[in-house]
């Protein structure tokens, strides 16, 4: 199962910057179909449709979401952490957060995958409400304070290498 494809707007990885803010875009959007799933009525969490909606984010956040986090790991916070203090403590900070979104995923996944059998709702429920608030402050301090930094410091080459890596992570053809 694949996740939920991005819209036809989308940036190319010709536009690297501008295509991981398009997936902020999908992963707060995974994280309200999440929290819709585990904070309605409990019989809400329940049959075929509840089971489908655990698999979406599932998929999501098993395949999409790491390797948007390889992408800033791999490609982005290496050309940026040397610049200043500043930005090498944010990039911790942000290193710092995903590993704290993976531990909270790892524990997560598993009662998701036993939608609708969930022994414990609430639980679950606690669990995903603390994924999603730490991926929305993540997508805010990175689209607020990361990403303007990256692209004021970035030269064109160094974005069609992290957009030629994003592209080959996951397959793809780099455009051009």
């Amino acid at each position: 199962m694949t996740s939920d494809p991005l819209p036809d707007n989308t940036p190319g990885f010709d536009e690297p910057l501008a295509l991981l803010r398009a997936c902020h875009t999908g992963m707060l959007a995974h994280c309200d179909r999440l929290e819709r799933l585990v904070t309605g009525p409990e019989d809400a969490a329940t049959g075929e449709a509840a089971r489908t909606e655990a698999r979406k984010v599932i998929s999501y956040f098993s395949s999409s979401a790491p390797r948007h986090h390889q992408d800033e790991e791999s490609d982005l916070f290496p050309l940026l952490v040397r610049q200043s203090l500043k930005l090498a403590d944010l990039i911790h900070g942000l290193r710092q957060e995903h590993r704290e979104l993976a531990a909270l995923w790892e524990e997560l996944q598993p009662e998701l995958q036993r939608i609708p059998e969930v022994a414990d709702h609430q639980s679950l429920t606690e669990k995903a409400v603390a994924f999603c608030e730490l991926n929305r402050n993540h997508i805010q301090r990175e689209n607020r304070e990361f990403l303007p930094l990256a692209e004021s410091s970035l030269s064109r080459q160094q974005l069609k290498d992290i957009g030629i890596a994003m592209a080959s992570r996951r397959g793809v053809r780099y455009p051009g």
